[in-house]
């Protein structure tokens, strides 16, 4: 692969020349940061060691000390990181990772995984000159298990080089890891630790891809359902930096700036360590995956001197781009084809209760709501810990042996969020989606993002039984689909009746681009609308083949309003639900005040589908758990009884 970075030689340098201008720019009071920042971002790393080396012939004094005295905060840091020699910068971050109170575990991996065998001996050889020990033994006293002896594997930089590929080892290979961990009592880490930290890149893209065909689940689920802690995080990192090193640090840049506060350490690690190396494809693969590009989120998040010169790393704003750079394109296609190929198992976090009792639980919940006051417990506890179908015996219980009405009793005894939560519970799904839908469209104005979340993410024989219970409800005058249609208007309308319908090819939408904007809406919608989920990743795939074009870029760029936020609630849906649904769980919570609604109607309705899935998508993209971002951000206790812990 060549040249893929933002940062490159500058044209007629001269070293003296520009350490005089950076001399000048410190001289007297105060300093002109845009003249320095300008400079040190428009020179290879390689030049500014000449600036360094010039400086100090010219005026005896040391470039980096300067620096320090006239900047402060994160401008300095970013700019004094920047000056130093790239294997000297990863010395001193792994130095800074384990010295002082606790150990930067995540820096190790990150640095330690994700380099080269070259890169390794350079750092290595830097460490010792900067700091006067093995870096070693410095790691290994500040870690321990099989994290540590991981660590000290990838420090030897031992790796067969790239392009070497035993062939006659990889399904062997792929065995072996099957072997040491999902056929056995335990796991045989350090097998895990000898093909993973040895073993080439190329080599061992063919050997997931394999262990994906007889396991029947990737390589990183078998790591996350038998490592635990650091080393699971270590060998995750190794894992997801041999399928792609660029979409590693995509993944780090986004949660070093998501959520509260920004991981600056990380943020200035990687936009310098990879400015010079494949900062462009990084850059492709965060707008892959984010919604937005790498260059508006670090203008977002990040502010003054040192925002210009992380957007002068970044090299430009990808938004307005509808296009991949080749290797990004073998990776959109790669990635598809992942998505196409994997088997996930959809996992509930409510399960149907075992010795159930329907008229034992009808006479607790009538207990429960007798009286002075309620047992809000002891509702919590039974509607939660019992199935939707094992809630509609006992709705019919109370009816037969009490003679009430349970969701009146409900209605009548609770109140606020925790009421629409346990009655939206004690719906069958059908009645809860219907009901759901009516909110979405009853009142002033149109919950257009609600109509989408629902409509997107269920299926065939889900979306016939939410028309069946439309129909039915004795408020509801109309059919839903009479209902979309007097309450949304124009493609928009057309595209919410059409996944109403019910009627569920790469070169007609790569044709479809190039029309105008009716007739490119038409086509997607006539493709997105009516083919199965399996059907359209495929169609992804080879739109990516066939176009060198973004699906989810296409939609961002071409199209606008409610119909562009339709299209592409389709396409995240197809690409990962469990991931759809988790952003738009945290959407729900992260602005001022929480979107209850939102809350309540995705965690009832996913909550016996893959609300543990959902889980995991959350923890991963946010580096929060679902649970914990809940306790924080709202103050509804009982969503635990959704167990999402």
């Amino acid at each position: 692969m060549g040249f893929r970075g933002t940062v490159t030689d500058a044209p007629d340098f001269d070293a003296s020349a520009d350490a005089e201008t950076l001399y000048n720019a410190m001289k007297g009071i105060g300093s002109d940061k845009e003249a320095i920042l300008d400079l040190v971002t428009g020179r290879s790393n390689a030049q500014r060691q000449e600036i360094v080396q010039a400086y100090k012939s010219s005026y005896g004094k040391d470039l980096i000390d300067d620096l320090k005295y006239e900047l402060t905060g994160n401008f300095e840091r970013l700019i004094v990181s920047l000056m130093r020699p790239q294997a000297y910068h990863d010395a001193k971050e792994i130095h800074d990772a384990i010295k002082g109170a606790g150990t930067d575990e995540k820096c190790l991996i990150e640095v330690l995984a994700s380099r080269n065998n070259q890169q390794i001996h350079d750092l290595v050889e830097a460490y010792t000159d900067a700091y006067g020990s093995d870096i070693e033994e410095d790691v290994t006293g500040e870690t321990s298990g099989h994290f540590k002896k991981m660590l000290v594997v990838l420090l030897q930089g031992t790796r067969d080089e790239p392009g070497v590929v035993h062939a006659d080892l990889i399904e062997e290979d792929a065995q072996v890891l099957l072997a040491a961990g999902e056929e056995q009592w335990g796991t045989e880490e350090s097998i895990f630790i000898m093909l993973l930290g040895n073993r080439s890149f190329n080599h061992l893209q063919m050997v997931f891809d394999k262990y994906q065909e007889i396991a029947e689940k990737s390589i990183e689920d078998s790591i996350k359902s038998e490592l635990s802690g650091d080393f699971e995080r270590l060998m995750l990192a190794v894992v997801q930096c041999i399928r792609s090193v660029p979409m590693y640090f995509a993944k780090r840049l986004y949660k070093s700036m998501k959520g509260l506060g920004t991981q600056d350490n990380t943020l200035i690690r990687i936009m310098i360590c990879r400015s010079e190396i494949d900062m462009l494809d990084i850059r492709e693969c965060f707008r892959m995956c984010y919604e937005k590009s790498l260059y508006n989120m670090i203008k977002e998040d990040t502010s003054g001197d040192y925002k210009r010169t992380l957007l002068a790393l970044c090299g430009g704003d990808d938004d307005l781009a509808g296009e991949f750079f080749p290797e990004a394109a073998q990776l959109a296609y790669k990635m598809w084809e992942t998505s196409a190929m994997t088997k996930v198992q959809l996992r509930p976090t409510i399960r149907p209760a075992s010795d159930f009792d329907p008229a034992d639980d009808a006479q607790n919940l009538r207990k429960a709501m007798k009286g002075f006051g309620t047992d809000e417990d002891v509702i919590i506890d039974i509607v939660a810990n019992r199935s939707n179908e094992q809630r509609q015996e006992i709705r019919q219980a109370f009816k037969s042996i009490l003679g009430r009405d349970l969701m009146k009793d409900l209605k009548s005894e609770l109140s606020k969020n925790l009421e629409r939560l346990i009655i939206g519970l004690m719906l069958t799904p059908a009645e809860f989606d219907a009901k759901m839908m009516r909110k979405a469209m009853e009142g002033a104005g149109t919950d257009e993002h609600a109509l989408i979340e629902i409509l997107v993410t269920r299926s065939n024989e889900e979306i016939h039984a939410m028309n069946a219970a439309y129909q039915d409800g004795e408020a509801y005058s109309k059919s839903m689909e009479e209902a979309i249609q007097s309450d949304t208007s124009g493609r928009f309308s057309q595209i919410l009746t059409s996944l109403v319908q019910v009627t569920f090819i790469a070169s007609e939408l790569a044709d479809a681009c190039n029309e105008d904007s009716d007739d490119m809406e038409i086509k997607f919608m006539s493709i997105l609308c009516t083919r199965s989920f399996p059907h359209l990743r495929r169609v992804f795939q080879e739109f990516v083949r066939c176009s060198n074009k973004d699906i989810e870029q296409i939609i961002k760029k071409e199209m606008s309003g409610d119909v562009k936020q339709a299209m592409y609630g389709i396409v995240r849906s197809v690409k990962n639900q469990p991931n759809y649904i988790a952003e738009r769980l945290y959407k729900a919570m992260k602005c001022i005040g929480t979107d209850d609604r939102a809350l309540i109607r995705i965690m009832v309705s996913r909550s016996e589908v893959d609300l543990f899935n959902i889980r995991k998508e959350f923890k991963e993209t946010h580096d929060c758990s679902l649970h914990e971002f809940i306790q924080v951000e709202t103050m509804v206790v009982s969503f635990h009884i959704l167990h999402v812990e």
